[in-house]
């Protein structure tokens, strides 16, 4: 009865939040309730479940009495995970389920399957929000084998308790990508771009000789829908991340201090005025920047680890860098890294399914098959012995992140309010691209740090 009543209340507050953690993100298809970041990646492409399992081994076959249940967040992925539970199955005799919930409806999926007589065993926490609403099913990871193999903490989530709730097991990237060729091709390596003042030297100087080269810096930085999240969203995290200095939020601020503006003032300037497109024609839009790219005009592109499969016949050696912009020691940066992907135990299960859990996530992220599989569907796995990933700019941040450099988190997930407060970005940047003076960067500060304490206050009232 008491699991019952847990479960109501979440389911409520389920609905409660809707309107209220909205606000700290993109939109309200995610894990356990919470915050997404907009990318035009988005997790689900499967609108309807997949069967509920099509791995039932015979009880008489299993090597023990526990058995896994995994409820599965990324449909693109539901294909390659039934085909990973049937071998864990044939190879281990312990069965292994996977029921993977329809693109949006997570959450009510995973509500309705915890109040069933045999509830997921393994399943996804994978923001702060749903580490409030979860933590009670969640079993501590803490120095478990699965936490062992970690190579990261980076995507791991913890309770206001310290303990460790769940852990990501894939995740996404974004930063500045590169065509090598062309930065050679200009006479520069990539090994003198490690700072800003080094990605500025090599910028301005391709700029300055685009026509004698054949290409540009940068391609297109358009302020239309289809490309201002670029800029407005994922670059204005190199300022949130910095400002978070050390201290990541674990949900949305009131208010921000701007303190890093100089610095993202220092990337988008270096963005908009060495590239192939006029700052002042960016508002409409209209320019084609993958392409741009692709087509060997540009050689830098801002950009995230989905344009890979894109770019990757044209630009076979291109790569992704950080979003270098004049801090110190910003030699050690990474790429901008996050996932809402992250594996939990459920608690409540007996220790037989938990310990058949914790040996199947082992296997998952060592076994050389499994890995190869799993890494090819995810993109990328966190994991010491995981097979390496096959999506180059996932493989950049995995070896920035090897080298010993930081990750910089998705700060940006918790703007506030996110639709309105983007817009009045894009309506300030537009105005600056226009005219690049000091009044009209102050109006773009206003937005960037008075906007926030205005859309924060408006759904929180």
């Amino acid at each position: 009865m008491k699991k019952n009543k847990k479960l109501l209340a979440l389911l409520l507050g389920t609905v409660l939040s809707l309107s209220t953690l909205a606000g700290c993100g993109n939109s309200t298809d995610a894990p356990a309730e919470g915050t997404t970041t907009e990318t035009p990646a988005e997790e689900g492409t499967t609108e309807t479940p997949a069967e509920e399992g099509t791995t039932e081994a015979p009880a008489a076959e299993a090597s023990g009495s526990g058995s896994v249940y995994w409820l599965n967040f990324k449909p693109e992925s539901d294909e390659v995970l039934q085909e990973i539970a049937k071998t864990y199955t044939e190879q281990k005799g312990v069965e292994v389920k996977v029921v993977t919930a329809a693109s949006g409806t997570y959450s009510q999926t995973l509500i309705s399957e915890m109040d069933k007589s045999a509830p997921p065993t393994l399943f996804v926490i994978g923001n702060q929000a749903g580490v409030k609403d979860w933590t009670d099913y969640a079993l501590d990871l803490t120095g478990t084998p699965i936490a062992n193999e970690l190579n990261t903490d980076a995507y791991n989530l913890y309770d206001e308790n310290g303990k460790l709730v769940s852990i990501g097991y894939c995740y996404e990237c974004y930063g500045i990508i590169v065509n090598p060729d062309l930065i050679e091709k200009a006479g520069h390596s990539m090994d003198e771009i490690k700072n800003f003042e080094g990605l500025k030297t090599v910028a301005e100087d391709i700029h300055a000789r685009a026509d004698e080269l054949g290409f540009d810096a940068f391609s297109s930085s358009d302020m239309d829908g289809s490309s201002s999240w670029r800029f407005t969203g994922h670059m204005a995290n190199l300022e949130y991340y910095y400002e978070q200095e050390g201290t990541p939020w674990t949900e949305c601020p009131a208010t921000i201090s701007g303190k890093y503006m100089d610095n993202f003032k220092n990337l988008y300037d270096l963005c908009i005025n060495n590239s192939l497109t006029d700052p002042k024609e960016l508002a409409t839009g209209g320019h084609d920047a993958e392409n741009e790219f692709k087509t060997g005009k540009a050689a830098f592109f801002v950009n995230g680890s989905w344009e890979y499969e894109a770019v990757k016949n044209e630009v076979p050696n291109a790569t992704m860098i950080p979003y270098y912009c004049g801090v110190e020691g910003e030699e050690k940066a990474g790429l901008n890294c996050g996932t809402e992907n992250c594996w939990a135990i459920n608690s409540k299960a007996s220790a037989e399914d938990q310990q058949a859990t914790m040996d199947f996530m082992v296997w998952c992220v060592t076994d050389p098959d499994a890995s190869r599989k799993l890494v090819d569907t995810f993109g990328v796995m966190p994991y010491k012995q995981a097979a390496e990933s096959t999506n180059g700019f996932l493989a950049a941040a995995d070896a920035y992140t090897a080298d010993g450099c930081y990750v910089m988190n998705w700060a940006t997930n918790f703007q506030p309010n996110v639709d309105d407060y983007r817009a009045a970005l894009v309506s300030a940047l537009n105005q600056y691209n226009a005219d690049q003076s000091d009044a009209n960067w102050e109006s773009v500060t206003n937005a960037f740090v008075g906007g926030w304490a205005t859309q924060y206050n408006a759904i929180n009232q």
